[in-house]
């Protein structure tokens, strides 16, 4: 198969076969006609396993990891478990820090709705955002911060 053929069937764009191919999560051949990367069924396989993977949140290094592993003719699935013991965990503390985040945009919401349009002088950029207070960010209400997915 070629990458898009590949890509079609495992239901996955064309970039996210290069991506894989290229952090060695599936192999291809070189077709030595066209130089064009030709995947097998085991390929298709490995990406059918990969997207799977990812929609229980492994990372692609965690993945990386369980396909070394099940490659070496061992069983990955106590590190599978431990792995999701390890996780889950941060998903449900990023859940909570998600809902402060959505209460703390339903108020900002609430308190700008019949709040006049400022215009920048110099002094400010956005009178909503910056007359706005929020609580400082403690164990109990985090501050989400979308560009690194982390609390502050």
């Amino acid at each position: 198969m070629k990458v898009a053929e590949l890509a079609r069937e495992g239901n996955v764009t064309a970039e996210t076969v290069r991506h894989y191919t290229r952090q060695g999560l599936i192999t291809a051949r070189r077709d030595p006609v066209n130089n064009y990367q030709r995947f097998d069924e085991q390929a298709l396989v490995r990406l059918k396993f990969i997207s799977q993977a990812r929609q229980l949140g492994f990372s692609l290094a965690d993945i990386k990891q369980i396909l070394q592993q099940a490659d070496q003719h061992d069983s990955p699935c106590p590190m599978v478990r431990d792995l999701l013991k390890e996780h889950l965990p941060r998903v449900r503390e990023r859940i909570r820090e998600l809902e402060a985040l959505a209460e703390r945009m339903e108020h900002a919401m609430e308190s700008w709705q019949d709040m006049p349009d400022g215009v920048p002088d110099g002094n400010s950029v956005c009178c909503l955002i910056e007359g706005q207070s929020f609580p400082p960010p403690s164990e109990e209400n985090g501050t989400y911060t979308p560009d690194t997915g982390r609390s502050s």
